[in-house]
């Protein structure tokens, strides 16, 4: 059976979901939804979907909040990785999918942001380092930016 990824036109927070459906070599469909352009930004099409998935939907933290608050909590996935290849043990699991994609993400919002922490920079090299996940970011498929809606504070551009 093929699963069915649908989501925005962006990278977004499926990302770490499109690396692993890669990195397993598992077949999948995506469905897509756009937004207009500005100044409207008509998202009916997900809008028409969206509330009949049962799912919550957290709100944007301002920048400068979340940047103060940012060397903590990086500071603390340092500290669990410690001198480990992978975040939950010697070998790739779900949890180094998601994580890489908060660190990117995080990157990308505020870059050096891992200058001070060489264990996390390594740990993002060992990832995207990897055969299938290489192939995949070089590939026409792959969605570096934008990581919001058009209509988000900051998409990523």
């Amino acid at each position: 059976m093929t699963t069915t990824v649908g989501y925005w036109d962006i990278r977004g927070m499926c990302h770490a979901i499109r690396l692993l459906l890669e990195y397993t070599d598992t077949s999948y469909n995506e469905k897509t939804y756009s937004t207009g352009d500005a100044p409207d930004y008509d998202q009916s099409q997900w809008l028409s979907e969206k509330f009949k998935l049962g799912l919550d939907f957290p709100n944007e933290k301002q920048k400068p909040e979340y940047l103060k608050s940012l060397p903590d909590k990086l500071t603390v996935y340092s500290q669990f990785l410690g001198k480990r290849s992978w975040f939950a043990g010697d070998k790739i699991t779900f949890a180094d999918f998601l994580v890489y994609d908060i660190l990117d993400q995080n990157c990308l919002f505020a870059p050096g942001c891992l200058d001070a922490f060489p264990n996390l920079k390594d740990f993002m090299a060992r990832f995207e380092g990897l055969p299938k996940i290489a192939a995949y970011m070089k590939s026409s498929r792959f969605l570096r930016v934008p990581v919001f809606l058009k209509s988000a504070k900051w998409t990523g551009k």
